[in-house]
């Protein structure tokens, strides 16, 4: 089934949930979201509604992709607050919900991402990773290029580290 991608939607009560949902079966699935496995619901809600009320009350954006009804994948499009940087922007949350990966959705998700910020004027989008996971490959593909990285800046556990690796989206070429 293909997706349908809906930009800022509004925002419910259900949705809110529905997303908070997504984020804590992604990072129990070994997604690196902004946790580590395993999380409830209690320990995800606060960061996904912080999250949720950038996007509300501006300037952050968000794309979520609906398989039928539901949400399936998740990201946002976050403004940097800064006038020197406007014309690019932060994508964070990046997520696709595991019962539904290896479909391609990932892909279509990160192509509507760039949709959408070719849409809005900007030059480039930014993405951190997780290093010990592949998913600088994954990027890659998609034609990111690593332009910095950051050592040891994840702490996972006390003997867990990982490089903060910085992706960068030149959106001028194709």
């Amino acid at each position: 089934m293909d997706l349908r991608f809906v930009l800022d939607p509004d925002l419910t009560a259900d949705l809110r949930e529905q997303i908070a949902d997504l984020w804590v079966d992604v990072t129990n699935a070994g997604g690196a979201v902004g946790f580590v496995a395993p999380v409830t619901a209690a320990e995800v809600r606060p960061l996904a509604e912080s999250t949720l009320a950038e996007v509300a009350d501006g300037p952050d954006r968000l794309l979520v992709g609906h398989q039928g009804d539901r949400p399936v994948a998740v990201l946002v499009i976050a403004d940097n607050r800064f006038h020197l940087k406007a014309h690019w922007r932060v994508l964070k949350r990046v997520m696709v919900h595991p019962d539904v990966q290896g479909r391609g959705h990932g892909v279509a998700l990160m192509r509507e991402a760039e949709r959408v910020a070719r849409s809005l004027g900007l030059a480039a989008l930014h993405v951190t990773v997780r290093d010990g996971l592949g998913l600088d490959g994954f990027y890659r593909r998609l034609g990111y290029r690593e332009v910095g990285r950051l050592p040891a800046a994840l702490r996972l556990s006390p003997t867990d580290t990982r490089d903060e690796i910085l992706m960068w989206r030149d959106l001028s070429h194709p």
